[in-house]
């Protein structure tokens, strides 16, 4: 089984696939790790063998923030933007979209679901 950086990644996906499941890596990230260990894209991970795991796990802890390290990043980083009080920061406070979407109708996703009935009267009490 391979795992690398606190992460089992899957055994019957090729390894291109297979790395994206950690999180801070992509397709294109994959393929130029690949690359480097001169490693086939198709090779499936349960094939992989502990020289070739080993070789992936060096290179993702050399060069690449990865899994804990980037999301603590990127929570600092949105954290910095709400005590500064910019524009995204507020918006990130408030929970609503921060790349100039339309909140009027749309915005589901960030808003919450929505309550059709207002002012619904409740049943009397017997």
């Amino acid at each position: 089984m391979a795992r690398i950086t606190g992460v089992d990644l899957p055994q019957n996906k090729r390894i291109e696939i297979g790395l994206t499941y950690i999180y801070g890596i992509g397709l294109p990230r994959s393929q130029t790790i690949l690359e480097k260990i001169k490693l086939n894209n198709n090779t499936l991970v349960k094939n992989l063998s502990d020289e070739q795991v080993s070789a992936i796990r060096n290179i993702l802890n050399n060069e690449y923030q990865l899994e804990g390290d980037l999301r603590r990043l990127e929570s600092i980083n949105i954290k910095r933007l709400m005590d500064i009080n910019s524009y995204r920061g507020k918006r990130h406070k408030t929970g609503l979209p921060l790349r100039g979407q339309r909140t009027r109708t749309n915005a589901r996703t960030r808003r919450g679901s929505k309550k059709t009935m207002a002012n619904k009267k409740k049943a009397p009490r017997k």
